[in-house]
């Protein structure tokens, strides 16, 4: 894939010193926001079955995407043909990964559908990294992450206490929450999976809005035989029809215009982790909202997911690590918590 000498700088990944990680990482923290309300604007549509919420939000906040990005996409289409592998393995995680998060959060409830999904990511991609693209993850990224994922199984313990017990809205039986989890997991593996592979097509020139554009455009053309077969009821009220629509205008398209943002500017290592933001809002929304009960474990789990955010985001020393592009310059990376050259005390 041939990148210009213009991109070659490093603004379009982040490398160069007037893009700063910390822009990036707010990106990633207020998308992780939006996309924290997704179980709660869910449960105001019952009669909408997950596949067609998730091919909803998913499927034409995806295209409103590929849409948006069309010049951007037309411009580096040499660039995205020679990485059609990557761009077709990224589609396909974005078309799995909304079926299999919406119907966890319908089996296993919102608090535990979120936390498995979002919580199991960053280690998808840690291993990701490390066995596709040999990048070595910092101590920094590991204590983060370590602080992260205790905090998402405390939560979800919280919650699995909460359905055995039977109380409060959205339980159910133990086959449905294992069901549920199983789900979870295979939707941190797609999230893993379509970030990977936005982040490498824009690491190797392609412009953050064109990566995302392509991927998600393509991930929701293969959505769309899906809300085709299920998405009646998304048009047969209002009250429907506004969830659907804020589905996938916020929480999706506006959410994953802030994470390519940011995937340009951090590792997809470190950006999964910060989205362990998500659970926490999920949770919080899912008590004040949907009336679900979250106990004291549960908030502790919440407290270690903050902390987790907290040491990821605190500025990091920078290092000037060669970058090679195929115009042969070298150029400035800031340190990142997961980065190939980065090394922690």
């Amino acid at each position: 894939m041939t990148r210009p000498a213009a991109r070659a700088s490093g603004r379009r990944t982040g490398a160069g010193p007037g893009t700063g990680a910390g822009a990036g990482a707010l990106a990633v923290l207020v998308a992780s926001v939006l996309w924290g309300t997704t179980g709660t604007a869910a449960t105001f549509a019952p009669q909408v079955g997950p596949l067609a919420i998730g091919a909803a939000a998913m499927g034409l906040g995806g295209l409103l995407q590929a849409a948006v990005a069309g010049r951007s996409i037309a411009r580096v289409r040499t660039d995205l043909r020679a990485g059609w592998r990557t761009v077709l393995v990224g589609g396909a995680g974005v078309a799995l990964y909304p079926l299999a998060f919406y119907t966890s959060m319908h089996l296993a409830g919102v608090a535990v559908g979120t936390v498995i999904s979002i919580g199991s990511a960053p280690l998808a991609s840690a291993l990701i990294e490390r066995g596709v693209d040999r990048r070595r993850l910092s101590r920094r990224w590991m204590a983060g992450a370590a602080l992260g994922l205790i905090g998402t199984v405390l939560l979800c313990a919280a919650e699995a206490a909460r359905v055995g017990s039977g109380s409060g809205p959205g339980t159910g039986s133990a086959v449905r929450t294992v069901v549920g989890v199983g789900l979870g997991l295979l939707a941190g593996v797609t999230y893993a999976v379509y970030a990977w592979a936005a982040h490498r097509l824009i690491t190797r020139g392609v412009p953050s809005r064109a990566a995302m554009g392509s991927v998600f455009g393509l991930g929701g053309l293969m959505l769309v035989p899906m809300l085709l077969l299920t998405g009646a009821p998304l048009v047969a009220t209002w009250t429907n029809a506004g969830v659907g629509l804020y589905m996938a205008l916020v929480p999706m398209f506006t959410g994953y215009v802030l994470f390519g943002f940011g995937l340009a500017r951090v590792p997809v290592s470190t950006a999964t982790t910060l989205s362990l933001l998500e659970p926490a809002v999920a949770a919080v929304f899912a008590v004040l909202v949907v009336g679900e009960r979250l106990p004291a474990l549960g908030w502790a789990g919440i407290v270690l997911v903050i902390a987790c955010l907290g040491v990821l985001t605190v500025p990091a020393r920078r290092l000037r690590t060669p970058c090679r592009a195929n115009t042969g310059r070298t150029v400035a990376l800031p340190s990142p918590t997961g980065g190939r050259a980065t090394e922690w005390p």
